[in-house]
């Protein structure tokens, strides 16, 4: 799997809906009701990473849920980031 440029990477992030690119990964602060809703959110969000044997760092504040991607194994972002992006962005509307 190939890592994508910056151009790739910065063309991409405007396809995608309040993900910021930063410090080599994408970022996306999703905001539920309350803190049930946020771990809710994180449980559907669960299998899909499962599927594509592709995980996001999680980070749970309330209601308050941080996602970030990467593609540890390559050392950058790659596709399967972007289209993680947009099946989590899914569960989120």
């Amino acid at each position: 799997m190939a890592v994508l440029s910056d151009d790739q990477i910065q063309a991409r992030v405007g396809e995608l809906d309040g993900w910021d690119y930063a410090g080599g990964a994408l970022h996306k602060d999703f905001k539920l009701q309350d803190f049930k809703g946020s771990v809710g959110f994180v449980n559907r969000l669960t299998p899909i990473a499962e599927e594509m044997n592709h995980h996001p760092d999680l980070a749970i504040s309330w209601n308050t849920v941080t996602v970030t991607l990467t593609t540890h194994s390559e050392g950058g972002l790659t596709d399967n980031d972007f289209e993680l992006a947009k099946q989590i962005d899914g569960l989120a509307s």
